[in-house]
């Protein structure tokens, strides 16, 4: 994509202000998940934009910065491991693009939000399934949280190094697992997602995959 798509474009001219939202990290045993929310003025232009997960991690830098560049605002909202193992991941990945709205000042007049589950006590929106693949805005949403997550697990690598987060992110890898076992969870692990492997049963690595 390169630019606002027609739907969106309708969108601005029938509310105003449209903000696209997306999120990363709903699948990792260790971690925050990440939300973005993004606005653009309607005559944005800026090649290659697409779902975060179809681009290799030097383009996500790279558009990351465009995005900023290009944007009238950027959003960012987090829900740290205790919160999602206190509500489920489902409402954390919520409550995280919630407060990615948030921070958006002015706020926007309608949002656009990736995949089928959602709710806001104020702002109108729509869900899309595959948005970040058809959505312009909600497809920057999703390279700015998924950039902003990896920068957060680069940092905790260096405060718990032996989890190698660096370089998985906090997903299941086998190296994770084995590190896990090694040295049981660090504080940013989610207790809700790691216990079965940590008792060394064959069950589903991580809810919410």
């Amino acid at each position: 994509m390169n630019s606002l798509s027609e739907e969106e474009q309708t969108l601005i001219g029938r509310y105003g202000l449209l903000a696209g939202v997306d999120e990363a990290g709903r699948g990792p045993l260790a971690g925050p998940v990440v939300a973005a929310a993004v606005v653009f003025p309607p005559d944005t232009r800026i090649h290659g934009i697409g779902d975060s997960k179809t681009l290799t991690p030097g383009r996500r830098e790279e558009l990351r910065d465009r995005i900023f560049e290009c944007a009238l605002q950027v959003g960012i909202g987090t829900a740290e491991a205790v919160e999602i193992d206190e509500m489920n991941i489902l409402q954390a990945a919520i409550r995280a693009m919630q407060r990615a709205l948030e921070n958006l000042h002015p706020s926007p007049d309608f949002v656009l939000v990736d995949g089928n589950a959602f709710h806001h006590p104020t702002l109108p929106f729509r869900t899309v399934v595959r948005g970040d693949s058809t959505m312009f805005t909600v497809a920057a949403a999703s390279i700015i949280a998924k950039v902003h997550r990896d920068h957060i697990m680069r940092e905790y690598d260096r405060l718990y190094p032996e989890y190698g987060f660096a370089r998985h992110k906090g997903y299941p890898t086998r190296q994770h697992i084995e590190s896990l076992r090694r040295f049981g969870p660090s504080p940013i692990h989610r207790r809700s997602f790691v216990v079965k492997k940590l008792v060394g049963t064959s069950a589903t690595i991580a809810r919410g995959l």
